[in-house]
């Protein structure tokens, strides 16, 4: 787990939080990460993949009754998992999040926080089918949120993650962008939960979204000879991990302080999957559950056409947090998992 953050974080859009919580050892290698945002912002969903584990992201249709969220949570444990947004779910109410359903004279005296959720599929990864998050495991995560720049590695949903067909570790990584508009400067920032069956890297052993890094950024350098044949042989002879594609998800939050209405913060979501097919190869297969949460909390106004750039922010965003869990997720070894992360066999890649 490092906190480094050579493309910033999510936690850069003023008034967003993150919190993780994880279990690792004595058969567990899973956990839960929460993005919480301030009341008010308008919250979307873009589930691409073929096979999701989601809970209320119906409730995310811009047609739907209430347009904001109050926690985003996502976790591993595949479907079992999204019992940990009850524990998130539990802790909005006792803090007064959600939306008023109390008597009229007092309708914030009763609230139903909303908490869409995702998971990624990291069973028995860490040896016992029963190790998987629950709601107090959900309690601890957004209990845990700040306005720090965020953990990032094998960390909260991320801790059981793999990539490359189970070949690499996987986990969790950050980044934010900033853009100048009319009315000042908007920041787009993004988490990204890598747990893909598809490879960031190239055949050459390069981080395949490295040439799509906006300019101006650091970029990582390409991996030397030995170590990009070094990282061929090993993807192609595998691990002890399972390989089959039944357990891959990719997750991502992208989320900015522009004001955005329901329908703009979808796009939102939507051009963050960009980031992941720039990155990764391939997404959004039958067997994905590949899901993008879009955030806006409103606090910058745009002019209409400004909001293409932000929508195209979103997928550098996207783009750069893939690339951050992918550098900074390193060698993870259970009773049945002994996987290196990238930078373990190309150290001279890094940043």
């Amino acid at each position: 787990m490092t906190v480094n953050k050579p493309w910033g974080s999510l936690t850069d859009v003023p008034g967003v939080a993150v919190g993780q919580a994880q279990r690792t050892g004595d058969g567990w290698l899973t956990g839960v990460t929460v993005v919480l945002p301030p009341p008010g912002t308008v919250g979307a969903v873009d589930v691409r993949g073929g096979a999701p584990a989601t809970h209320e992201t119906d409730a995310l249709d811009p047609t739907a009754l209430v347009p904001t969220v109050d926690a985003v949570c996502l976790s591993g444990g595949s479907a079992f998992g999204l019992a940990a947004a009850g524990g998130v779910q539990a802790w909005c109410e006792e803090h007064g999040r959600g939306f008023g359903v109390g008597p009229e004279a007092d309708r914030r005296s009763l609230v139903v926080p909303i908490v869409p959720a995702a998971a990624i599929f990291d069973l028995l990864r860490g040896g016992d089918r029963g190790a998987r998050p629950d709601a107090t495991l959900g309690y601890a995560a957004v209990a845990a949120a700040s306005s720090a720049p965020v953990a990032v590695g094998a960390v909260g949903a991320g801790t059981g993650a793999l990539v490359a067909g189970g070949r690499l570790k996987g986990g969790v990584g950050t980044a934010s962008v900033r853009i100048a508009v009319a009315s000042g400067s908007v920041v787009v920032g993004a988490l990204a939960v890598v747990n893909a069956a598809g490879s960031p890297v190239t055949p050459d052993g390069d981080l395949l979204g490295a040439s799509a890094i906006p300019a101006g950024l650091p970029r990582p350098c390409a991996p030397s000879g030995d170590e990009a044949a070094a990282l061929a042989a090993h993807l192609a002879q595998g691990t002890g991990a399972d390989p089959r594609p039944r357990t891959n998800t990719t997750l991502a939050v992208v989320a900015t302080d522009a004001r955005l209405d329901t329908t703009a913060t979808w796009r939102l979501a939507a051009t963050g999957h960009d980031g992941l097919a720039r990155s990764l190869r391939p997404v959004h297969t039958m067997l994905d559950g590949d899901a993008v949460f879009g955030l806006a909390t409103g606090t910058v106004p745009l002019e209409p056409e400004e909001t293409a750039v932000v929508e195209a922010a979103a997928a550098d965003a996207v783009l750069l947090a893939v690339l951050d869990a992918v550098l900074s997720s390193r060698t993870t070894r259970t009773p049945v998992l002994d996987l290196p992360g990238y930078l373990d066999l190309c150290p001279s890649a890094s940043l």
